[in-house]
Order: C-alpha cells, then sequence, then structure tokens
C-alpha cells in the first residue's frame, strides 16, 4: 500500500533500500507515544506571545540510557547508512556542492542518528546558542514520526549527534539526545493534511555531554545564531548530510552518500505545494538537489563563508519543486519545474517557545 501524499519528498532516511525509497512518502504522527508528556508551561496565557503546547520526550535521560545508545552506534552501523560511492567527476554548483569551507559551520552541523520504527537511519542537526549549552534544532519527523503508512506514531530511539561528521569521523565526539522537544499538534499529524501540520516540523534535541564530559558547544567553542521572522526570500545557505542527490551526474559523490556535507546557496521562495496537497504560509527553500538525510539540516540568512556563522532562519523538511512563476509543479522531466529543498520558516509564535522550552531542560 502507498501512501497518499507522494508529491513532496520527506529528507530523512532509512538504511534499506526498500525503506529508502519509501521514506518519500514519510511526514508525520498520528498520536502520542507513551512517555510523552506536556511540558509544564504547556499552555501559555491568552496574550503570551504564542498558544503553543509543547511536547517534551525523555529519549535517553539516564546513564544507563547513554550507554545503551553509544553502544547501539557502532562503526559497522554508521557505515551501513551510507549509501554506494560513484565514479562521477566532482560536481559543484549553487544548487548543490561538497562543502569545502572551514568555519563554525563545520563544527555546529553534524549527522543526526536514530532508529526508526526499527530501522536505523540519520537527518541532519544545528547547535545553536542556548543556556544549557547542548540544544540543537532539526525536523520534528527526525524525532517523532509514523510508519510509512502515517501510523503508529513513535519517538525515535538510539538517537545521537556527531557534529562535523566526516568520512566516519567524530571530531568532536559524539552527543547522546536526552529530550526531544515539539509542538504537540505535531504528534497527531497522519501525512495527510499538510495545511495543518508542516509548518510544525521543526524541533529541538537537548543533549547530553560527549565522550570527554564537555558540552556540545564546548566542544565546538562556539554555536549558531538562530533568528525568528527574518523575511523568507532573502539569500539563504542550506546544508545537510544527504544520501542521495535529484540530480543523477552528482548520484554517489561522497556529499550525497552521507559522508560528507553538502550545501546549496540561493534565493529561497515560498513553497504553495500543489492543488493536491498545498502548504500552509512560511514553507521557503532554494533550489537544491540534496535527497534523503538532509532533513533538519539548517537555512542560513546572513552566512559568512569565511567566518561558518549565520543566522538559522529555518530548517530543511521536504523536496518541492516549483515553476518560473512559483507555482507548484510535479514534472521532474521539465527544466522549468524546478527542485527546491524546503522547510518552515522560524517564528515567534511557533518557534521561540520551543527553543525557550529545550534550552531550560538539562
Amino acid at each position: 500500500m502507498t501512501h497518499p501524499r507522494t508529491a513532496t519528498a520527506r529528507l530523512r532516511t532509512r538504511r534499506t533500500a526498500t525503506a529508502l525509497a519509501a521514506a518519500a512518502t514519510i511526514a508525520g504522527v498520528l498520536a502520542p507515544a507513551a512517555g510523552a508528556v506536556s511540558s509544564p508551561d504547556a499552555a501559555p496565557k491568552a496574550g503570551s506571545p504564542a498558544e503553543v503546547k509543547v511536547a517534551v520526550h525523555a529519549m535517553a535521560s539516564t546513564a544507563q540510557d547513554e550507554r545503551r545508545v553509544r553502544a547501539h552506534w557502532t562503526p559497522e552501523r554508521i557505515a551501513a547508512l551510507n549509501t554506494p560511492l560513484s565514479d562521477n567527476p566532482p560536481h559543484d554548483a549553487a544548487d548543490g556542492a561538497r562543502w569545502k569551507g572551514g568555519g563554525a559551520v563545520t563544527t555546529t552541523v553534524g549527522r543526526l542518528f536514530f532508529t526508526d520504527h526499527g530501522e536505523d537511519a540519520s537527518c541532519t542537526a544545528t547547535l545553536v546558542r542556548s543556556a544549557n549549552h547542548g540544544t540543537v534544532a532539526t525536523a520534528a519527523h527526525c524525532l517523532n514520526n509514523t510508519d510509512l503508512l502515517g501510523e503508529n506514531n513513535q519517538w525515535q530511539s538510539n538517537a545521537m549527534f556527531v557534529p562535523g561528521y566526516r568520512e566516519g569521523e567524530a571530531p568532536l565526539g559524539a552527543f547522546v539526545v536526552r529530550w526531544g522537544v515539539l509542538n504537540s499538534i505535531w504528534l497527531e499529524n497522519n501525512q495527510t493534511d499538510p495545511v495543518t501540520y508542516d509548518s510544525h516540523d521543526q524541533a529541538f534535541a537537548v543533549l547530553g555531554r560527549n565522550e570527554r564530559g564537555q558540552t556540545a558547544e564546548e566542544a565546538a567553542g562556539t554555536a549558531q545564531d538562530i533568528a525568528f521572522d527574518v523575511p523568507g526570500d532573502r539569500t539563504a545557505f542550506e546544508f545537510g548530510y544527504p544520501r542521495a542527490a535529484s540530480d543523477p551526474a552528482r548520484e554517489g559523490l561522497p556529499e550525497y552518500t552521507g559522508r560528507a556535507m553538502a550545501y546549496c546557496q540561493g534565493t529561497p521562495r515560498e513553497y504553495p505545494g500543489t492543488p493536491d496537497f498545498p502548504e500552509p504560509e512560511g514553507i521557503w527553500g532554494a533550489p537544491c538537489v540534496m535527497g534523503g538525510g538532509a532533513s533538519g539540516g539548517p537555512r542560513f540568512s546572513g552566512f559568512s563563508a569565511t567566518t561558518g556563522h549565520g543566522a538559522l532562519v529555518g530548517v530543511n523538511t521536504q523536496s518541492g519543486r516549483m515553476d518560473a512563476t512559483g507555482a507548484g509543479c510535479d514534472d521532474e522531466g521539465d527544466p522549468a519545474c524546478v527542485r527546491h529543498l524546503v522547510g518552515p520558516r522560524f517564528t515567534t509564535a511557533l518557534t521561540e517557545p520551543l527553543h525557550e522550552k529545550a534550552q531550560r531542560l538539562r
């Protein structure tokens, strides 16, 4: 059985080829999983900056949990998530290339590993400034998801963040995810109503310390700024650890196999969706060929290629095609139907309450 929503593609990846193909239809969740709780400040008073109910889930909050997660992620398991290399020549373009620069982006952006309904998978996440010095932003479906039919909501297990991941190396160590934080509306998503749910495909994960006892910010020496309500059409850089590319000429290059970080640069457009699956306002992204595994990656405004710093203004959550007029399209064979990597714009109303809650957790 195929899930009804196929116009856009969620960009987290599972290990098996079958699941990777099916992942194009995965979006959200149906009902709260056992162990999910609302935060004490889940229902702000009327007149507060946002009427948001925050869902908080203990993902690995004990020392025993942390040991279990670390034991799960053997080098062999991580390597099994990478797709095969090809003999395609290097290909650099604004809509997708390997990040060859340095700067803070190489220590604050990393791979987020987890197990989704029994299958190992990966997304991308970004370390942001926070009171606890260990909070990353990602896509909600990288922390909580349904099965391939839009049913059986579950929080992910074995979640672990590796900043600066490259070719199997973890230069700053690995950080087990202790808490997941997202809007409780996301827990009701069954993938059939993007207008209601896709704005909420954003989340924060609170990290434990690495093997050396450092917080993520101590290990990285910095963190990225987060910004709300920034106009969506400002020039953006998008980063991710994709395991696929929509361009056959780039398939199998290291930056499209999960082994290295890729990026896209361009002017974002607001994605309206398609007639069958319209999107809510505020879903933005630039032309980009990054595929599965790029979900949760950052969309930076005001990014400096010299310092590697920018303002995090959104996250990657899905692919969407638009024509020259900005209308949604789905003809992959039409060069005028351009693939974009899109996701929700961070706002004071929806994002700030999640960040505020996450940065107070330990």
